[in-house]
């Protein structure tokens, strides 16, 4: 899929991995929406890429369609859209204080599964109205897991599964929205240098690097940013979930 002028919208991209979506995708053209909760933080990276900053709650229906017809009324129908905000908290199912409350587990899977899959079918329908190219695509979607999908630790229960649902949710909605011509994708990555592990001691950031295969490094934000340029580039990749992870596999702790 083209680039230039496309236009690109960007979930958590006021930081970590959405933030180095949202610096490809505009460094090769594209006019990017910033949905983020950060105001401050968000409104700085846009300023930065020439894109425009929303402020969006995706889990909400309503913030979600407000900024996704604010950002069409800015650049036009979404051609691009990348699911990059999450939260990631740890809870044992049964631990020293008692039993993990539920609504632990709820907002987990409201924000990073529930949003996900808001995000997508209000992108889809925006794109649905966009021109098709010659292979009759209209766009692309791309969405973020974890390895934690596959190898889930104690204590991420809520994570382990909000991101499963999102990997299972590729190849299916790859195929219902083949007809449309969107492609949707998934990016599962390891360790990354996000705000969250940068605020992590030297020691503890030295011994998650350690548990890596190849490179003995945690991931840049650019790395990811570069999975999604090129996710946007290939045409027939499709239904498929990418592994961003070093060979990483993780313990159970």
């Amino acid at each position: 899929m083209e680039f230039k002028n496309v236009a690109a919208i960007v979930t958590g991209g006021a930081s970590g991995l959405g933030e180095g979506a949202a610096r490809a995708l505009a460094a090769s053209g594209c006019k990017v929406a910033i949905l983020d909760l950060q105001k401050e933080q968000g409104r700085k990276v846009a300023e930065d890429i020439g894109g425009i900053f929303l402020e969006c709650d995706v889990s909400s229906p309503d913030s979600a369609e407000a900024a996704i017809n604010a950002a069409r009324e800015a650049h036009g129908p979404c051609g691009i859209a990348v699911n990059c905000a999450g939260i990631a908290t740890a809870s044992k199912i049964l631990g020293r204080e008692g039993v993990m409350p539920l609504e632990n587990f709820s907002k987990v899977v409201q924000v990073n599964l529930i949003g996900t899959f808001n995000i997508l079918r209000l992108a889809a329908a925006d794109m649905a109205q966009r021109e098709p190219n010659a292979d009759g695509e209209r766009g692309v979607i791309i969405n973020t897991a974890s390895v934690a999908a596959y190898e889930g630790q104690i204590g991420q229960a809520a994570y382990s599964a909000s991101k499963g649902g999102v990997v299972s949710l590729t190849l299916q909605s790859a195929r219902e929205l083949a007809r449309e011509g969107i492609r949707v994708n998934t990016i599962a990555p390891g360790l990354f240098m996000t705000p969250m592990m940068a605020g992590m001691p030297d020691e503890v950031q030295e011994s998650l690097a350690a548990t890596l295969p190849f490179p003995k490094r945690l991931g840049k934000p650019e790395e990811f940013g570069m999975m999604v340029d090129q996710m946007v580039r290939n045409p027939i990749l499709n239904g498929e979930v990418i592994r961003l992870d070093c060979a990483l596999r993780m313990a159970p702790k």
